[in-house]
């Protein structure tokens, strides 16, 4: 993966950390900040490698491990709970036969939860990669899951 791009777009400041993690992650295939790309990273904001991965672990969007083609990330906040946001996560694990945190075999997709998309009013809520989906059921679920794995092929 090239980053020298990304990189050369931003300021050697740490103030743009994020924005350059972010940058790196959308441009992988496999939606996450290899261990090489840290050290890049580090070297280029002049930081310690620790502090990138303390930034990574800390933000739930950004993943320093394999993640799929599509990233699925469900609101997990009370707000889209009590809408049936739980019953979209039983849901997807059954339809993805896969538990949160981890990859569908063919990887296209990973499930993941998240506190909240800021989305309350169209609960419940989710992601993939950037868009944002609300006041799902799912049967709007199945749609989603075939739009984005016919867009696959």
């Amino acid at each position: 993966m090239e980053i020298d791009p990304i990189l050369q777009k931003y300021p050697k400041s740490r103030d743009y950390l994020i924005e350059i993690l972010h940058d790196i992650q959308n441009a992988h295939p496999q939606s996450y900040i290899p261990p090489e790309v840290v050290t890049r990273v580090a070297k280029h904001l002049n930081v310690k490698q620790a502090q990138v991965y303390g930034v990574i672990g800390y933000y739930s969007m950004l993943s320093a491990k394999p993640r799929g083609r599509y990233v699925i990330r469900v609101c997990a906040s009370p707000i889209c709970n009590l809408m049936g946001s739980s019953n979209l996560i039983d849901y997807l694990k059954e339809k993805l036969k896969v538990d949160i945190g981890q990859t569908t075999p063919d990887g296209l997709f990973t499930l993941e939860t998240t506190e909240c998309l800021g989305n309350c009013a169209a609960a419940p809520a989710m992601m993939i990669n950037q868009e944002m989906y609300g006041s799902l059921t799912t049967g709007m679920v199945d749609i989603l899951l075939e739009q984005y794995s016919k867009s696959h092929k």
